[in-house]
């Protein structure tokens, strides 16, 4: 993927490169808006006044107009920022990917930037390149023929700006890894099975010089896997549990040592418990966008390189059916000793999960945190922007919902509601597999993933919702969103 390459300027770019202002408009009232920041502006009297009042425009968020610049071959766009007391960087991380969509509609491959003195501070600087290059991600690799009418931004000017490339290189790094997720995600089940996560893995590991294990199937069965090796059992395609470990090379010790699980069901047919009706089971192949944020992380992570070790932990298998396959009301054993019934084979991320966390708790971290689309009851919840995220640790809990504001990657706060644990009650085993089906069904998950962590803190994302959009919005396509890896990232680094 080529990103547009973006360039610090103190006053405009060279008229031969030059094609779309950019102008960041806030809003003054609700049919008005607040020009006075662009006073002095060349453009101002001649262009972008006339504009503003025959479109009406008020700089409400999210709105956009355009018009022909007269004093070149270019373009305005003006870009609404809403109310100027309410900037915060998912403002201008949305600002960003208007100004990348309007400038590929408008046919131009560069543009200049003027947001008032918003990219003068560090955070709105990163949060704009990140929007930037998130609008710039295009998934063809399936098509037999390119659009060939799209055009890409090239060249960013960012017209009186904080001149900080390493804030722009840090941007790149992590959208890097968003983009990879993105990739995963929207791949059909057929290209990303477990073998091309590992693969996915190995290549990681080459690149940025990390450390990867990969258990094959008989090895989890000696580390006492039942749980996991359950679900593989309907599969023709071989599980892999792939662990990568990021150690850095600093001569002090780790700040913190972290373990990331990722759920890695390549494509969820529901196993026998078949999935039919409004189950989506054509969007399956979504069902490790878990494991693809856990990646996702460790390609900007290996990059970025900060003084924590961090573990990317996935157990990756396919849900399927064959004469093999797990049944309703067989009982499994996890690697801790306890035995579940299975009561429905269509919950079986938080059986892979199981093992999982039982493996990380044993690498001696001092946290583990858990992605993974694992409930339909969480869309219910919380709808597609927004992730539930549970757990036994405030301060844990409390650090990651820090994080959430400054990337954009909403989180809620959910109940881990210990009364609801018995919905999960089995006469022959320790616990059912699934609770009550009258509810509750994202709380009684994580429930049952917190029997496999005895001591250590532990949080959960049920990140169902948010993983995938239907309509492109602001920086996102259509399609996979790389939830999760924006989110990681900034926690790993600020707290």
């Amino acid at each position: 993927m080529q990103y547009p390459e973006f360039q610090f300027l103190s006053s405009k770019a060279s008229q031969a490169e030059q094609r779309c202002y950019a102008f960041g408009i806030f809003e003054k009232n609700d049919t008005t808006p607040d020009t006075t920041h662009l006073t002095g502006e060349p453009l101002y009297h001649d262009v972008l006044m006339p504009l503003i009042k025959e479109s009406q425009f008020t700089g409400k968020q999210g709105t956009t107009a355009t018009a022909n610049c007269f004093h070149t071959a270019g373009k305005v766009i003006l870009v609404g920022l809403g109310k100027q007391e309410a900037i915060d960087q998912e403002t201008i991380r949305q600002a960003a990917g208007l100004v990348y969509r309007t400038c590929a509609q408008l046919h131009s491959p560069s543009v200049v930037i003027h947001f008032a003195t918003l990219l003068t501070q560090q955070n709105h600087l990163k949060a704009f390149a990140e929007g930037t290059l998130l609008a710039a991600y295009l998934d063809e690799r399936f098509k037999s023929k390119k659009d060939t009418t799209i055009t890409h931004l090239k060249k960013v000017y960012l017209l009186n700006a904080i001149e900080d490339d390493q804030t722009i290189q840090l941007a790149q790094q992590i959208i890097t890894g968003a983009n990879l997720a993105r990739d995963l995600v929207n791949a059909p089940a057929n290209h990303v099975t477990p073998s091309m996560l590992a693969e996915t893995a190995t290549e990681l590991a080459q690149r940025h010089h990390l450390t990867l294990n990969i258990l094959e199937k008989e090895d989890c069965a000696r580390l006492g896997m039942g749980a996991y090796l359950s679900v593989t059992q309907g599969s023709s395609q071989p599980p892999k549990f792939i662990h990568l470990c990021y150690k850095p090379k600093s001569p002090n010790p780790p700040s913190a040592k972290i373990a990331l699980i990722g759920k890695g069901v390549t494509f969820d047919s529901g196993g026998l418990n078949l999935k039919i009706g409004n189950a989506q089971i054509e969007l399956m192949k979504y069902d490790m966008a878990g494991a693809a944020a856990v990646l996702g992380a460790a390609e900007a992570i290996g990059a970025i390189k900060p003084n924590k070790e961090i573990h990317f932990i996935i157990a990756a298998t396919e849900n399927m059916i064959n004469g093999n396959a797990t049944k309703p009301g067989d009982i499994v054993t996890a690697s801790n000793g306890k035995t579940i019934e299975i009561d429905n084979t269509d919950a079986e991320g938080r059986l892979t999960l199981a093992d999982a966390l039982v493996y990380a708790e044993k690498l001696g971290v001092d946290a583990i945190v858990d992605l993974a689309t694992l409930t339909g009851a969480m869309v219910v919840a919380l709808g597609t922007r927004m992730a539930g995220i549970f757990g036994t640790d405030a301060q844990l809990i409390n650090s990651l919902m820090a994080a959430s504001p400054r990337t954009g990657e909403k989180i809620w706060q959910m109940p881990l509601e210990s009364a609801y644990f018995e919905h999960m009650h089995s006469i022959v085993a320790d616990m059912r597999n699934t609770g009550s089906k009258k509810g509750a069904g994202s709380i009684t998950a994580a429930l049952f993933l917190q029997q496999f962590v005895e001591k250590t803190a532990w949080a959960h994302l049920d990140i169902a919702g948010a993983v995938w959009t239907e309509k492109p919005w602001s920086y996102y396509n259509a399609g996979a969103t790389g939830f999760g890896v924006r989110l990681l990232v900034d926690w790993l680094l600020n707290s």
